[in-house]
């Protein structure tokens, strides 16, 4: 899942202390193998109670981990990342990115007419006489 590059560092750190392999379980259920839906919903859950304000606990924010993905590929779009460069990151293709995060993109068209303006690339508007 795309992270902060803050998180990123962290758990970049750990596999490198535990000495983690690829197909290696960084947070391992009771017999080794893979925790369960349940146990990770739990923690999830308490950790969005022990963080957040109560009425943004009591809201859609994050009440999946899986949203924090979606937060993370809206976030990169409307900072003006590239697409593709995105869709690499997340392990998707730029049509699927496109097709699922296009419409979460906004607050971007003033600063795209500044620069189109500053670059002369619009055509003067004629006298309106």
């Amino acid at each position: 899942m795309p992270g902060h590059p803050a998180l990123t560092r962290i758990l970049r750190q750990r596999i490198e202390d535990e000495g983690l392999k690829p197909g290696d379980l960084q947070f391992q259920g009771e017999n080794g193998d893979i925790l369960a839906g349940s146990v990770i919903r739990r923690a999830w859950r308490s950790a969005r109670k022990a963080v957040l304000p109560p009425h943004l606990f009591q809201s859609p924010t994050g009440k999946r981990v899986y949203d924090n993905r979606h937060t993370r590929l809206t976030k990169w779009l409307n900072d003006g990342v590239p697409p593709a460069q995105v869709a690499e990151w997340a392990g998707n293709s730029v049509p699927v990115l496109l097709a699922t995060y296009a419409r979460c993109v906004e607050g971007q068209l003033p600063d795209l007419k500044r620069r189109l303006e500053a670059a002369g690339d619009l055509p003067d508007l004629p006298d309106a006489d």
